[in-house]
Formats: C-alpha cells, sequence, structure tokens
C-alpha cells in the first residue's frame, strides 16, 4: 500500500521553535517535495511553485498562513537533520514501489568536478549513488574517502533498501577493475555482466 507523504513524515522532530512557526512542517515539506520532483532547483523555484499551484496544494494541506516564504523553506531545511529527513524520504519512496518483488540496485562512485581546494588543502568530493533501475529513483548519496571505492559505501546504502534480497550491481571500480559485479545483499558475488 503506498503511504502519504504525511504519514512517512510524521516522525521527523520539528527542529523550530513552535511559538516562532507560522507554518506546519508536514506542509514545508511537501511543498518542497512535490517542487523539487517538478523540477525545482532553487527555495526561490520552490516558493513559485507553492504559489502557482497553491489550489492543488490546499486540497490535501492544511497552509492556515498561505505558501512559505523562499526564506522560510531554506531556514526550514538548515535545521532538519539530513539523516533523519533522508529515512523518512526513503521510506515514502519505498512504499510507492507496491508490485516490486526484487530489484537491482545500480551503485555507482562520481568525483565532483573543481570540489577539491589545493589551497585549502582537500581534495575533490567522491560520492556513491544508489539506483533503483526497475522504478527510476535515487535510494541515496553517500560521501566515501576518496582512496576506497563503492563497496565501503553499499552496507549503508542497502539499509535505505527495504526490499527483500535486493541485488547491487556495481561499476568497475567497485567491482574491483576488471568487470562490473552483481552482488546480493548477503555481499557475495552473484555473477560478472560486463567487462
Amino acid at each position: 500500500m503506498i503511504e502519504g507523504p504525511a504519514a512517512c513524515f510524521a516522525g521527523l522532530a520539528d527542529p523550530r521553535e513552535a511559538r516562532r512557526c507560522d507554518h506546519r512542517l508536514i506542509d514545508i515539506l511537501a511543498i518542497a517535495v512535490c517542487a523539487v520532483i517538478a523540477c525545482a532547483e532553487s527555495w526561490e523555484d520552490i516558493e513559485l511553485y507553492g504559489r502557482s499551484k497553491r489550489a492543488w496544494l490546499e486540497t490535501f494541506l492544511e497552509l492556515p498562513n498561505g505558501i512559505p516564504s523562499h526564506d522560510t523553506f531554506r531556514r526550514v531545511f538548515m535545521l532538519l537533520d539530513p539523516d533523519a529527513f533522508e529515512a523518512c524520504f526513503a521510506k515514502w519512496a519505498q512504499s510507492l514501489a507496491v508490485g516490486v518483488e526484487r530489484e537491482v540496485i545500480a551503485v555507482d562512485g562520481k568525483t565532483v568536478r573543481r570540489s577539491g581546494s589545493r589551497r585549502h588543502e582537500h581534495g575533490p568530493l567522491h560520492l556513491v549513488s544508489a539506483w533503483a533501475s526497475g522504478r527510476g529513483l535515487a535510494l541515496g548519496q553517500r560521501e566515501v574517502d576518496g582512496k576506497s571505492n563503492e563497496i565501503a559505501a553499499i552496507p549503508e546504502l542497502q539499509r535505505s533498501s527495504r526490499k527483500r534480497r535486493p541485488l547491487f550491481a556495481l561499476g568497475a571500480r567497485g567491482g574491483g577493475g576488471s568487470g562490473d559485479t552483481l552482488i546480493s545483499k548477503r555481499r557475495r558475488p552473484v555473477s560478472a555482466i560486463a567487462e
């Protein structure tokens, strides 16, 4: 059964002072999630989306004080615990996987260009992403040490997949360098799928 975002985000702690809140947390989260799904890329885009879709949003949100400003969206997301938000979002995304028995999760690492600085003596940012290929949904993203490979992030990414026995497809670096390897939730190689 598909769970609504309100049910999935109900356990997320509101980090704001209750007496200074004009907008409900669930309203802010629902507008932001809908806006980002609709390709919003900034806080201003999220506010514009909310204002342009207000009539539709009022069919399932209370919005007692209207649409929050872009500054409100920014402040709330700065205060939220990112791991707790990701867990709630993943719970909602998993509820959308109705009828998917066993899924293939592609795991791939990327280095973010121009993210390092020799002047400040830190290297580039290395990220590992998990992608549920059957659903076309990003399940998670983790930062890894540049000297490691995708395997280091798999245990944490596995926890983001609540499906029974998912298969993880690793890129060449994660699979040891020679080709792609498919591994089970028990971290055992299943088969080589590419050279």
